[in-house]
């Protein structure tokens, strides 16, 4: 009998023992720094010409490794490749494929300090935040897998006489898988292995920040087992290969986690039918947000305001559930502004292998230059009460930034920044905060902090968010605890980590027989 799903604790780095280990990584992973990376199509390792570097954010002149560029003949190889791997693979029992699963999570474990390690060098993550990633990603597999065992055991059915009914969920096909950058392991492996487990098969195009830790994935997967093919791997442009992916006619469907403007985009020429396409390719996206922390009269603002810090700085606000805005309702403004201020000055911003810092870098040159053009509108739409500098020199670095006296209409109140960019907005009383909270184009995540019955029940009803949390702060969620996806702008409400998620991936068929 397989034990239930527990999800993986998260390692603070508080004990000796692993700190050592960890700074051992460190050097394993700086060794490899350089190392060119393939494609991998049909578990074929393939150079190409054209390469792209990973940089590393934290002192943006170290090349971390040089990674091969795909093509469009390289996405033509990989989807002809990926529908014959997917013919063995869709018949592949059910339990045998979730065994694979859970091997990959064995795997990780195992490498887990070299994955931390590698996340603090490629995607700016200090110890903390990164480690909370691979536990993540492990928690991915292990649910995922137990979530497939679970699917394959046929819905009951409501019995005639004289027939035999059954519903059977069945693979939809190959996809594409479009991660981000800013949960590098966790969320790639969610979106991969919950396509996979399902009997699909995938082309698997990594953030261009970010693929180094895509490949060490792959390897992981190969080693747990999985037959060439299902997973192939194709770094790429947006421009090159991006619109290819979703245009294909041969793609059935396309798991993507980004920004809104790339969502929008892919959910529009996903619907469109092209020549030779025989199925309506089907989208989950997540795509953002703008998320508030709700603060009433009544609440306990030292605990706001920890949680407020920790949700909007922590990876350097780079989430979609990070809380861009503070709604504080009368006097309750300036209590929590306060001490919120005066937790976020105590922050200690550095490179993201000091396991000491709090916050890292933000992830690459574009992203350092729209977050301080969003400070300098911040600086004409509010007051700007701590924050709101460039940090240490050598790499993306920017201090965490409050503003306060902000306008809920105002460009940094409505824009996500994703960055250490906080807005603190007045409300006069509760019915006021929550029009302002629900005052975007967004609906992620939202928290409020009170110790109203009413306020709280409210919220549970009037806040249109996909994750509400109550007296806690607005991110963290964790893999079969808090299902995650959000409403409007937001995506397509998918609730990764959730019991319907793998239904994405999966279409129903229904089988009688007369007896």
């Amino acid at each position: 009998m397989r034990t239930p799903f527990q999800n993986e604790p998260v390692r603070l780095y508080r004990d000796p023992a692993e700190r050592e280990a960890l700074l051992a990584a460190q050097e394993k992973v700086r060794s490899e720094f350089g190392r060119a990376y393939p494609l991998v199509i049909g578990g074929q390792r393939i150079e190409t010409n054209r390469k792209r570097p990973s940089i590393n954010p934290s002192r943006s002149e170290e090349v971390i490794a040089q990674v091969s560029q795909a093509d469009r003949s390289h996405v033509d190889k990989a989807m002809k490749t990926a529908w014959e791997a997917f013919e063995r693979w869709s018949r592949v029992h059910p339990e045998a494929r979730a065994r694979v699963l859970l091997r990959a999570a064995a795997e990780m474990r195992r490498r887990r300090y070299e994955l931390v390690a590698l996340e603090q060098f490629e995607a700016g993550k200090p110890a903390v935040e990164a480690d909370a990633d691979v536990a993540e990603a492990i928690d991915f597999l292990e649910y995922y897998a137990r979530e497939m065992v679970r699917l394959s055991q046929h819905p009951d059915l409501t019995r005639l006489p004289d027939e035999d009914n059954d519903l059977v969920y069945i693979p939809l096909g190959v996809g594409a898988i479009i991660p981000p950058w800013n949960f590098p392991l966790a969320i790639l492996t969610g979106m991969t292995s919950s396509a996979v487990v399902t009997g699909n098969t995938v082309l698997l195009k990594p953030a261009s920040a970010t693929p180094v830790i895509g490949y060490k994935f792959v390897e992981i997967m190969e080693e747990a087992g999985l037959p060439p093919g299902v997973i192939n791997f194709l770094p790429g442009s947006g421009e090159e290969i991006g619109d290819y992916l979703v245009d294909h006619p041969k793609t059935r469907f396309i798991s993507f986690t980004g920004s809104r403007d790339v969502g929008v985009r892919i959910y529009e020429r996903a619907a469109k039918v092209h020549p030779g396409q025989i199925w309506l390719k089907r989208v989950v996206a997540e795509m953002g947000g703008k998320d508030a922390i709700v603060v009433d009269e009544g609440a306990d603002y030292e605990a706001a305001a920890a949680a407020i810090v920790s949700s909007a700085f922590g990876f350097q606000g780079q989430k979609c559930s990070a809380a861009s805005r503070v709604i504080g309702i009368g006097k309750a403004y300036d209590e929590v502004l306060e001490r919120a201020v005066e937790r976020t000055k105590k922050l200690k911003v550095g490179p993201a292998w000091d396991l000491d810092v709090d916050m890292g870098p933000v992830i690459d040159e574009a992203a350092y230059r729209k977050i301080l053009d969003y400070i300098e509108v911040g600086k004409r739409e509010g007051k700007l009460v701590t924050g709101g500098e460039k940090g240490p020199r050598e790499g993306y670095f920017i201090e965490p930034t409050i503003f306060a006296d902000v306008a809920p209409d105002a460009r940094i109140a409505q824009e996500e920044i994703f960055g250490p960019v906080c807005a603190f907005i007045r409300a006069k009383d509760f019915d006021e905060a929550m029009e302002i909270a629900n005052g975007t184009q967004y609906g992620l995540t939202g928290s409020v902090y009170s110790r109203n019955m009413d306020h709280l029940e409210r919220a549970r009803v009037e806040f249109h968010v996909g994750n509400l949390y109550l007296n806690r702060k607005c991110t963290g969620a964790l893999v079969g605890v808090h299902p995650f996806g959000g409403f409007n702008m937001s995506g397509t409400d998918s609730k990764a980590g959730g019991p319907d998620y793998l239904l994405s991936f999966l279409q129903a068929k229904a089988i009688s027989e007369r007896l």
